[in-house]
This record gives C-alpha cells, sequence and structure tokens, in this order.
C-alpha cells in the first residue's frame, strides 16, 4: 500500500520493525536462497480508473543499497472488481507495457510509455491493472502512473444525462495553465472537495498586472452547461478576488492553439467576485453556455482554486 501513498516519501534514521529497518515503501527479501529461477518480485495494483497509460514514475527515494536492478510493467483490462484469483489465472492475459528497464537509487525513475497527442490526450487501449516487476528484489517508495482517463459512460450516465464533464472519471483532462507554484492544475478536476489547502490549483502572488488561467477539456461535448460550481474551500487569505470563464466549441483543438493569445473565446461567466473558503454554484450568472468543449477559468490577480465542476448536458447521444 505504500507504492500509493499521497504524499512523498519519507526517511526516519532509527526507526526499526521487527523484519528490519523501516522504509517507506514496498520492500521485498533478499533473492538469493529461493526457488531457482525465480528472478523478479512482483505487485498487482488496481488502478483507480481505466485508462491508457502516457508513463511512469518507479521513484525509489531513500533506497540507496536496496534498490531494484531493473523493472517491467505489465497490463491487463479486466472489468469490474476481479479477485486475485482471476487476475493470477493462467486465462488472464497481462501483455507488456514496459520493457525491462534499469532503475536508479534513491531516484525518480520517470519512464515513457506513449506520448500524448495534439489536444494533450493519450490515445490506445486502457487499462485497469498493472504488475510492477521487479528484478531481482529491493525496494521501490513510489509507483505513479499518469496517462487519459478512458470513461465508463454507462456508469457515468445511470441517474440522468446531466453530468459533471470536467470531472477526471467523466476523462475531463486540465490541459495547461500559466502558473501552478503552489498547487498542480489537475487538482481541480480531481474527485471530492479538497483536503486541505495543497489539494488546490494554486498560483504565486501576481507582482505585475494581469491574470491567471487554466484552461479544462471536458471528457464529452457539452450541448449546455447547467451549472458551474467553483469551490475556494481551504482557500481563506489566498482565494482569488474574482474569476471568469470562458468557452469554445473545437474538440479537435491542439494545447498550442488553445494557450495562443490570439484564440478567440466566447464568454461562459462574466468576472464574478469569489469568496473565500466557499462553494460557489453560477446557474443564472452563465451566458453563452452552448456547445462546448474546452473551458477557460481566469482568476484575479491570483491565489487558489479548489475545485471545478461543470455540470451539463451531454451533445447528442455521444459518447
Amino acid at each position: 500500500e505504500n507504492l500509493l501513498r499521497a504524499r512523498r516519501p519519507i526517511f526516519i534514521e532509527d526507526k526499526y520493525t521487527d523484519r528490519g529497518k523501516w522504509m517507506d515503501g514496498w520492500e521485498t527479501r533478499r533473492a538469493f536462497g529461493r526457488i531457482p529461477n525465480h528472478e523478479l518480485d512482483w505487485c498487482i495494483i488496481k488502478l483507480g480508473l481505466p485508462g491508457v497509460i502516457a508513463g511512469v514514475d518507479v521513484d525509489t527515494a531513500f533506497f540507496r543499497g536496496n534498490y531494484p536492478e531493473a523493472c517491467s510493467i505489465d497490463a491487463v483490462h479486466v472489468p469490474g472488481n476481479p479477485d486475485l484469483a482471476t487476475l493470477l489465472s493462467s486465462s488472464t492475459r497481462w501483455h507488456p507495457l514496459l520493457a525491462k528497464t534499469a532503475l536508479q537509487g534513491n531516484a525518480s525513475n520517470l519512464l515513457p510509455i506513449a506520448t500524448p497527442d495534439a489536444t494533450g490526450r493519450v490515445v490506445g487501449a486502457a487499462v485497469t491493472h498493472l504488475r510492477l516487476n521487479i528484478f531481482p528484489d529491493g525496494g521501490v517508495a513510489r509507483l505513479r502512473v499518469y496517462g487519459s482517463v478512458v470513461p465508463d459512460w454507462t456508469a457515468i450516465r445511470r441517474f440522468g444525462d446531466v453530468v459533471d464533464l470536467a470531472a477526471v472519471e467523466s476523462g475531463g483532462a486540465v490541459l495547461a495553465c500559466n502558473d501552478m507554484f503552489f498547487g498542480s492544475r489537475h487538482n481541480l478536476i480531481m474527485p471530492g472537495r479538497s483536503v486541505n489547502m495543497g489539494d488546490g490549483w494554486e498560483t504565486k502572488r501576481k507582482r505585475v498586472p494581469g491574470h491567471d488561467w487554466s484552461i479544462v477539456g471536458l471528457g464529452a461535448r457539452a450541448s449546455r452547461v447547467r451549472v458551474i460550481e467553483v469551490d475556494t474551500n481551504h482557500f481563506k487569505g489566498n482565494c482569488p478576488e474574482s474569476c471568469a470563464i470562458d468557452g469554445l466549441d473545437d474538440p479537435s483543438a491542439t494545447v498550442a492553439s488553445l494557450v495562443d493569445p490570439a484564440r478567440a473565446w466566447r464568454e461562459v461567466l462574466p468576472r464574478t467576485k469569489l469568496r473565500p473558503h466557499t462553494r460557489h454554484f453560477f446557474d443564472a450568472e452563465l451566458e453563452d453556455r452552448a456547445n462546448l468543449s474546452h473551458l477557460r477559468v481566469r482568476i484575479w490577480p491570483d491565489g487558489g482554486i479548489s475545485r471545478l465542476r461543470v455540470h451539463a448536458e451531454l451533445a447528442g447521444s455521444a459518447p
């Protein structure tokens, strides 16, 4: 379970357990003395959402003399909640995702799998589970898996056709921003409300005129936006003074064209004052709300927003 902890790994100098030195990661016993020809250890991870993998970070932080020599990764798509017996069955066909690759100790080993296209999305076959193989043994502190979510639209639409199309569960993606000094732009579309101030998008203090911005690609084209929620949860002395939201309808837009200053956007929400530590719901305030594929959030002059929700009707029968 340490592999998936959200916080960065830590090291406690004098902490030991009855198995030896306490380490903030997954560490296996030494390989010698085991069955012949057994050259690797492995761990199976269920992804939070099915998706196409762009790359991984096999982080060996603080594993200096006990990190694996190499790793490889296999993947499979098994819907639902398969038990371990199913995943280990010979009928479950795992396929190689990452070939055996040398690792460095006490380092983030950033390993590419696929390249996002010009729209910022990764295309390919979706997977639900990964198997991390380490050669021959050792310790890994964290595993981070990056890519594009492939939404389960049957599940998403079970309660109707008005859904949060910005949400990561719906395939939304925060494609670009001008600044995220204190908090990642990707936090804007994460599930649930933020747990603290670090679980949001926050920019540094601006010392020149202007505003900050972030661009969200919706998971599917919206025929009509019903309600937009801007949540400043936990941002008390550092929420923006105001925000505005612009939109456009161009599902094939590239990231380069989205960030082009000459790009024409439509005003969806005029510049509106924000309050600290508050969920703001905008409905009557929305203007040009039909046929949208992307939204741009602008904040004045800087600060933090924890979540952005875009409750909208899907265009036609898509996806």
